[in-house]
């Protein structure tokens, strides 16, 4: 009988034992040290501070500092194409788009063929789509891209017959909520038959947020009987 009784005794003080570790260890944070307040605050800084120098400034650079070229298009389905062509303005009957177009591309195997009938459909009397990230973002939603680094906008456009007038290149622009951090623009260009290249200057642009990568407009006032004209290798760099 004495035996049991020791026995017992000793199971419930294991027991009580126990449930005060167990107590102990739930009345503390997981994963968080018992330090002195001061210590902890000092802590927690020191990472915050880590973790805000080690992410990048810049959304496009190389280790060295340098821009990386970076793609709107450069041929159909290329894994570095970047902006969707989704932003269909004016008279947006009045245009097609192939960007597989594969007769005489400037590089690769296809380049982007844009026939503007100049019908004026909606009534606008010019027409022109925006490259945008993501689709059909009219600054009502986060998205584009850092391209903060980038010195300018290179593109290659020829016309099918030669005299085509664009009348504007142009990044950025889009407003709205998430508007576009910058914009540039050149145009009115006039089409040469052969390819020709073609840059935008975005030295003094902040490049922080772009949602619309690229456009041009086009209008029939210009281009009375309509156009055909060709785009390829369109990059920032």
């Amino acid at each position: 009988m004495p035996d049991k009784r020791i026995s017992l005794i000793v199971t419930v003080f294991v027991c009580l034992c126990a449930f005060s570790l167990l107590a102990a260890g739930c009345g503390q944070k997981n994963n968080v040290l018992n330090l002195p307040e001061q210590e902890a605050r000092q802590i927690e800084s020191t990472e915050q501070a880590s973790a805000e120098k080690a992410a990048p400034a810049e959304g496009n650079l190389t280790p060295d500092g340098k821009f990386k070229k970076f793609y709107v298009y450069a041929d159909r389905a290329y894994f570095k194409n970047h902006f969707i062509p989704s932003g269909w303005m004016g008279d947006y009957g009045d245009v097609e788009l192939n960007d597989g177009w594969s007769f005489d591309p400037f590089s690769r195997k296809s380049c982007i063929r844009v026939v503007y009938s100049a019908q004026r459909k909606q009534g606008a009397g010019w027409t022109g789509i925006y490259w945008q990230e993501p689709a059909n973002n009219w600054g009502s939603l986060k998205g584009g891209f850092n391209l903060a680094g980038a010195k300018k906008i290179v593109f290659h456009a020829r016309g099918d017959k030669g005299g085509e007038i664009i009348s504007e290149f142009k990044i950025g622009g889009i407003s709205g909520e998430f508007s576009d951090s910058g914009t540039a623009t050149i145009g009115p260009i006039t089409l040469d038959k052969e390819w020709k290249e073609y840059s935008i200057d975005l030295e003094n642009e902040d490049l922080s947020c772009i949602i619309g990568g690229f456009t041009f407009v086009i209008s029939s006032q210009d281009n009375p009987n309509g156009a055909t004209f060709y785009l390829d290798e369109i990059y920032y760099e």
